[in-house]
């Protein structure tokens, strides 16, 4: 029979020690778990066996062990003991995921990979490879998915392409994030928060009944902190060098003075109404308000850059760069005219440290780790000249966004076979953020970006069974509006004809239709058979605009002095001017490069089918095993930054058809829960980032994305939880991931790029682990509960190119944590310690040593710290 509305909507999923990382497979649950929330609850804490988490990933209420799909499922008691905020920290727990907040090129948003498949870049171009959901609603952009965790009932992590559930562009996977319902109880709860880096945390809580069937619950967070990367003038810290002093740190902040500070602040509201004894409505809203410094970058490495045509690896980090443009008349203008009135060279001077630095200044002895310090100054005080008359130019350091939601969801039970749901949303945000590229005084590349965005979704979904049990599922359509705009100043002294313009506003309007079906057949109790379809139709248009920055077009009439009279170019990329007509090397107006890029229009279309089948079979109750073949896809688009009309390029969808088994199993009376799962995944026009366009009419930056091959990816995934004795449990996950191009090569690259053939895509490690352990000692007086997470990384490339300056090393990272709970669960102090053995590591690097810039620079995670923490529970 169909479960009703209320435990539709309500899903159970408060088992304290339940919350590990397991596979997930969904169906509706058939026989519901014994005893109330509450008791599991309290037989989970108590260490006798693993709790129930019920999940929602087919569209209907099911127990986590009961359904074929593999999801890592983590509810609000297990986000708690773990002091885990953002998705990002979440991802250390599950299997072949990699999260992490964007660099400082990306502003605030999230790098999502799942088993290989993923995006990098924020622009509204290129579709995210992970699907982002809060309460079954989308978020269509990368930028906005790095969420702060307010007030969640439970996370699910749905690993392979979701192609006929979660839909668009969860090709890789879904990360799905469910807030608690009101429940009108008259419960609430406070955190005060305070620790390293002067950090000061607030979260609150309050639901309460208006009437008898109409309750709201409000939530919020208030987090704010100091950053933890010193910007320091490098005039100031190096007295006898030829650097001009400069106590700027961008415009308008004289006085900035670190990177990765915080300043944050969210709320909800939510309504729920139960209308009837049918219908149940939820309406919520919410906001959050970042208005933080720049995201942390140090510099790596610095020294003159590797020629074109010629590898990054034979970059010499103890070279030094040129530091100069050259003009219309060939004379070299410098990037910084020092104190002597030579050009400032860019070297290792300016690598504060590492095995790559030459910097003279004990900085120790100034008070400062030089691991986290950066000369950044997001200053641009070139001379004006006829070519780059805009200077000087500071950029912002600043990483803000500003954003909100209305969300509604309808659930009325027509029958008791039948159940309509509808869910409607309309999100919008703005983004703004700045970057200093190369991390230096000297002024290589300097950027100011900004982002706007709103969308409209809607999603109509028609539950039902039929022949008593024997055939359920789901059929439903969708519908997503977006309007995107990107506007930049982009600051590039390094192409050495020197571009600095206007990007835009590009607009990015797009629509998704799709309609979906899913059926299972259970021919007996123990087998179950399911097959789900899904199409979509997408439609997207990239107008591009490029203007000077005083708002003026380049004029391709003063841009070349060319006896063949060559004015610029058409945008097929063809020259403008008479027959044999050929462009001169040198410009003599701003922005030349970019001349006939403004109005012009990129579409792309396409539709796609995609499909689900799985067959499981439960041999026990302790032990199911399934077989699955699922398919997906991202997007496709046209390449948002030309820097000449022939890069406008379109790139198709990149598709994936995955073929998994895996299993279930709970033994010894449930006190150990083992899952595992095998795939391999067939993955074809696989869009990656592209560094070099040998193919551009004029030698100029190039970075588009482009379908760059297929590949094979085979995996394996093995998760556990185990209560050896009252009080403690222990759960793990550890994953093991082999990637290999099948694309034709050349010379140990894929065709017509620089990605050798035995390299992998961004962001996906070999191996991974993880570890919790945590014991939970009950006295009269409370409960005292100590807990430790530990996880393992292995080595990872941030590009296509799989360059060792691009290699994060592996890492492993430990947190700790210890709690007391009173007696009457009113009062919790926490005593917590992040990154405990201090290792410094890196979150992303960036290699930008083959395309003129020189350098190689990364975002450090944070050092050891720690913070203390009052609740008080109503």
């Amino acid at each position: 029979m169909l479960m009703t509305k209320r435990k539709l909507g309500v899903v159970s999923s408060f088992a304290v020690m339940a919350a590990l990382t397991s596979p997930v497979y969904a169906q509706e649950q058939t026989d519901p778990p014994t005893g109330t929330v509450e008791d599991q609850a309290a037989e989970a804490s108590g260490g006798q066996r693993v709790g129930e988490i019920v999940v929602t990933a087919e569209f209907r209420e099911a127990r986590l062990q009961d359904t074929p799909i593999a999801i890592t499922a983590v509810n609000a008691e297990m986000l708690e003991a773990r002091g885990q905020t953002d998705i990002a920290q979440v991802a250390a727990q599950a299997p072949n995921v990699s999260l992490r907040p964007q660099p400082q090129n990306g502003g605030s948003g999230l790098i999502a990979f799942i088993r290989g498949v993923g995006q990098v870049d924020f622009n509204y171009a290129l579709d995210p490879g992970v699907g982002v959901y809060i309460d079954d609603v989308y978020i269509p952009t990368l930028s906005s998915s790095l969420l702060e965790l307010i007030d969640l009932e439970r996370i699910e992590i749905l690993r392979g392409p979701q192609g006929t559930l979660a839909g668009k562009n969860s090709i890789g996977g879904a990360i799905k994030l469910f807030s608690a319902k009101p429940q009108g109880d008259g419960s609430g709860a406070l955190r005060v928060e305070y620790g390293s880096y002067d950090l000061v945390q607030i979260r609150g809580m309050a639901d309460f009944g208006i009437s008898d069937d109409l309750a709201v619950r409000i939530s919020g967070m208030s987090r704010s902190r100091d950053g933890y990367v010193d910007m320091l003038d490098y005039a100031t810290t190096h007295p006898n060098d030829t650097v001009p002093a400069n106590n700027a740190r961008g415009r308008g902040n004289p006085d900035y003075e670190s990177m990765g500070g915080e300043s944050l602040v969210a709320g909800r509201v939510a309504l729920r109404w139960e209308a009837s004894d049918r219908i149940e409505i939820n309406l919520s809203g919410d906001y959050t308000r970042e208005d933080s410094e720049a995201v942390p970058t140090v510099l790596i490495a610095a020294g003159a850059p590797t020629p074109p045509g010629v590898s990054s690896e034979l970059f010499d980090p103890f070279s030094t760069n040129p530091s100069v443009s050259v003009g219309s008349n060939g004379q070299q203008i410098p990037w910084l005219r020092g104190t002597d009135g030579n050009p400032v060279r860019l070297n290792c001077r300016f690598v504060p440290a590492g095995p790559y630095s030459c910097d003279t200044a004990n900085l120790r002895s100034m008070g400062y780790d030089p691991r986290f310090v950066s000369y950044s100054n997001f200053m641009d005080a070139m001379e004006p000249n006829p070519q780059a008359p805009f200077k000087p130019y500071f950029a912002l350091p600043i990483t803000e966004f500003e954003g909100y939601g209305i969300h509604g969801n309808v659930t009325f039970d027509v029958s008791e076979n039948m159940q309509l749901v509808y869910i409607g949303s309309y999100r919008a945000y703005e983004s703004k953020w700045g970057q200093d590229q190369d991390a230096t005084p000297i002024p290589v590349a300097q950027l100011d970006n900004q982002l706007n965005h709103s969308a409209w979704s809607s999603e109509l979904r028609l539950n039902f069974d039929a022949l008593d049990g024997l055939l359920e599922g789901t059929v439903g359509g969708y519908y997503l509006d977006q309007d995107g705009e990107y506007t930049a100043r982009v600051d590039l002294n390094y192409v050495g004809h020197t571009i600095d313009f206007i990007h835009g506003p590009d607009t990015t309007p797009s629509t998704t239709k799709a309609v979906f079906g899913t059926v299972t057949l259970r021919p007996t109790e123990a087998l179950g058979l399911t097959a789900g379809v899904r199409y979509t139709k997408d439609k997207k248009v990239y107008t591009y605009y490029r203007s000077n920055p005083d708002g003026t077009l380049p004029n391709p009439a003063l841009c070349f002095s060319n006896p063949g009279g060559f004015i610029g170019f058409n945008p097929d990329g063809t020259p403008i001017g008479p027959p044999g007509a050929v462009p001169s090397s040198l410009d003599s107006s701003p922005n030349c490069i970019l001349a006939g890029l403004f109005g012009i229009d990129g579409e792309f279309k396409g539709d796609r089918w995609d499909y689900r089948f799985v067959a499981d079979y439960r041999f026990s109750d302790a032990f199911l095993a399934y077989a699955s073949l699922s398919t997906g896809f991202k997007g496709g688009g046209v390449n948002p930054r030309p820097f000449v009309a022939d890069q406008a390029l379109p790139f198709n969808p990149e598709t994936l058809t995955t073929y998994e088994v895996g299993f279930k199993s709970d033994f010894l009376d449930r006190r150990i829960r083992v899952n595992g799962a095998a795939f391999l995944n067939k993955y074809d026009d696989i869009i990656l980032g592209k560094l070099v366009c040998p193919e551009s009419s004029l030698p100029s930056p190039c970075l588009r994305p482009e379908n760059i091959g297929s590949a094979d990816v085979k995996g394996l995934e093995l998760e556990t939880t185990i209560f050896p004795v009252d009080g403690l449990s222990i759960d793990g996950s550890v994953a093991y991931l082999d990637f290999e191009y099948t694309s034709p090569s050349e010379n140990g690259f894929l065709e017509g790029t620089i990605i050798p053939a035995d390299g992998i895509t961004p962001y996906t490690p070999e191996l991974t682990y993880s570890f919790g352990i945590q014991y939970d000692y009950e006295m009269e007086a409370g409960t005292v509960s100590a807990r430790f997470d530990g996880s393992y990384q292995d080595e990872l490339y941030t590009n296509a190119e799989n360059t060792s300056w691009a290699l994060v090393e592996d890492r492993f990272l430990g947190n700790a944590r210890l709690s007391y709970l009173t007696g009457d669960e009113a009062w919790k102090v926490s005593l917590e310690v992040q990154n405990v053995f201090d290792k410094y590591y890196f979150l992303t690097k960036s290699d930008t040593t083959a395309n003129a810039l020189g350098v190689v620079t990364g975002v450090p995670g944070l050092p050891r710290t720690w913070s203390l923490s009052v609740e008080r529970r109503f």
